[in-house]
């Protein structure tokens, strides 16, 4: 079977670029798969059928009417699911906020990223097609994060950060709010006009939002009468937008107690809030659920880190399912490689969260966290044609990503050597591999205690 697909993709590229480009927007019917939609069941042998980088139909083989002239796939023993959906990522050497101060929203992570990465492509080799890329946690708020999706060609990275970026209706890039509390944004003694206590940070986020009202207040007083408008504030214009409803808050947050002071927030200033990391999020799970917010949740699976994960439970996933939160997982990419995404999802079922619900939170979850369900998270008719194949299921330790599409691209194979690569080697078997070019530089400048020093002070 895969000789097969090995062969056609040669006479495909016998014809040329043009030939290839005709090929991606006629018509694709993938057959025979296990086709995993995550919106329904699970149909043991399936097909799907692509066309102009959307999902024109899917279900099981023999009851799907295939395009006349599409080219048909055999995908028989190959498992076929959405793209996997990172709500969590720190890839691209991003840098938000500075020293100069605790709450710096209107800093755009979106300003900082390098799309030649070789992290993107260790994320479509991991089966990610969208990602939320994130500031750091060191402050209270470190800027806005950005929503992408890998539409990388087959051999070729994308030019700029446009080229990936989802866009809101008014045509800016798509993405939310970085918060943080808890021990990564306090200083000793409140150094630089950062918290030193607990009580001191939940102050100055209640601070910026009472004056971002204001400043929305004011905006909206004056109409169109430009003279009324107040000094622009890039900052207070992104808490407005927060407040107004446009920007998810996407909050790290560790101890149950640091959870519970996020909700009181959300519930005075009325704001959308994902929260990521929940270590001990099994502890307020009825109040996470009742409070409507989301959860996105990381799965350490070796010892050490921060005491505030001490009490990690790799039942967190079930008990807020059972509790009827939305879940989803995230890499935190460095944290957990972009390539091992699947394990956070298995850890979890194999302490007693459904396999349903632990499909879901890779894919339609995270979606809907980024409020982009209604393109990909989902083998729906109408999406993009982001999915991935694998070689078994999506459990097993022994299933291998074999190709990531998206858009009816195919961005990832693992049979072309320079894609395997980024699949299977090691720290460095690729090229740039610094995980946040400001710890780099500290390393550079300072050596190893430098580095310790960076990731005490504001590591995830």
């Amino acid at each position: 079977m895969r000789l097969e697909r090995s062969i056609r993709r040669l006479c495909l590229l016998a014809l040329g670029f043009a030939g290839a480009a005709i090929a991606q927007n006629s018509p694709v019917a993938y057959t025979n798969a296990k086709l995993i939609p995550i919106d329904g069941e699970e149909i043991e042998r399936g097909t799907l059928v692509i066309e102009g980088g959307k999902i024109v139909a899917v279900g099981p083989t023999g009851r799907v009417t295939i395009p006349r002239g599409a080219d048909e796939i055999n995908m028989a023993g190959n498992v076929i699911m959405p793209g996997l959906v990172d709500t969590h990522s720190h890839i691209g050497g991003v840098g938000g906020a500075d020293s100069s101060g605790p709450i710096q929203p209107g800093v755009a992570v979106y300003d900082s990223i390098n799309v030649r990465s070789g992290g993107f492509r260790r994320a479509v080799a991991g089966g990610l097609t969208s990602l939320n890329i994130m500031p750091g946690s060191g402050h209270l708020s470190s800027g806005k994060t950005v929503y992408v999706k890998l539409r990388f060609f087959e051999d070729n990275a994308p030019s700029t950060i446009d080229d990936i970026t989802y866009r809101f209706d008014d045509g800016s890039p798509m993405g939310g709010l970085k918060m943080a509390n808890g021990t990564n944004p306090m200083r000793d003694g409140g150094a630089g006009g950062f918290p030193g206590t607990r009580g001191k940070a939940a102050f100055l986020v209640r601070e910026q939002f009472i004056k971002a009202r204001e400043y929305a207040a004011k905006v909206a007083a004056a109409g169109d009468d430009e003279s009324m408008l107040p000094p622009r504030d890039l900052h207070l214009e992104t808490l407005a937008e927060v407040l107004a409803g446009e920007r998810v808050v996407h909050h790290h947050t560790h101890r149950h107690d640091d959870i519970s002071t996020v909700l009181r927030l959300k519930e005075e200033f009325g704001f959308e809030v994902v929260l990521h990391h929940l270590s001990e999020g099994w502890m307020v799970a009825d109040e996470i659920a009742a409070a409507g917010a989301a959860c996105s949740v990381i799965m350490i699976d070796s010892p050490g880190g921060k005491l505030e994960a001490a009490r990690l439970s790799y039942e967190t996933g079930k008990i807020l399912e059972e509790a009827g939160a939305n879940v989803s997982f995230h890499t935190d990419d460095w944290i957990t490689d972009s390539r091992y995404f699947f394990r956070s999802a298995a850890l979890a079922v194999r302490a007693g969260m459904s396999r349903e619900g632990g499909l879901r939170s890779l894919t339609l979850s995270g979606a809907e966290q980024l409020d982009i369900e209604d393109r990909v998270g989902s083998l729906t008719v109408g999406k993009d044609a982001d999915f991935i194949v694998l070689d078994g299921d999506p459990f097993s330790v022994y299933t291998k990503v074999l190709e990531t599409y998206v858009e009816g691209r195919r961005v990832f194979d693992r049979n072309n050597p320079e894609h395997r690569l980024y699949a299977v080697g090691g720290y460095g078997a690729a090229h740039d591999t610094e995980p946040y070019f400001c710890c780099y530089d500290a390393f550079m400048r300072r050596g190893n205690a430098g580095m310790r020093a960076v990731f005490v002070g504001g590591g995830e």
